[in-house]
């Protein structure tokens, strides 16, 4: 391995993630997204954008990852960016930076048709995108 993505789709990145990336003693970079809810009339608008707290929010979970990884002696290191296609940018990033795994925190995989339209279900998309191995590391409720 010479590169990997520890990535979140806005949701804490919890420790099980955090060790299963550092496993592969590669660099790595940590990607998380804020989400934007949309657009009005095709333009962006302001009413759905992330808010500053929700940045903030996410520059904290990016920065308490980073240190841990740097803590174990690896290279790290971190990004926030804000977008409405998850899975496109998260595997985007992944082929951007030349990773050759991509780790997520996921919830169980929901059985039903609209988990599709669900947020908490991007990580199952990612893995159907990516070009790269991703690693789920499940959270159960």
């Amino acid at each position: 391995m010479t590169r990997v993505l520890l990535a979140s789709e806005g949701r804490p990145i919890p420790s099980g993630a955090v060790d299963f990336a550092a496993r592969f003693r590669a660099p790595v970079h940590v990607f998380s997204l804020a989400r934007v809810w949309g657009t009005g009339l095709g333009l962006p608008n302001p009413g759905l954008l992330p808010t500053k707290q929700e940045w903030d929010t996410q520059r904290e979970l990016v920065s308490k990852a980073v240190k841990s990884l740097r803590k174990r002696g690896l290279e790290a290191q971190g990004q926030v960016v804000g977008t409405r296609r998850g899975a496109k940018r998260i595997v985007g990033e992944a082929e951007r930076l030349g990773c050759d795994a991509i780790v997520m925190a996921a919830d169980e995989r929901k059985p039903w048709v609209l988990a599709d339209l669900m947020w908490s279900q991007e990580p199952y998309r990612v893995r159907r995108r990516a070009n790269v191995p991703v690693y789920l590391v499940v959270q159960s409720d």
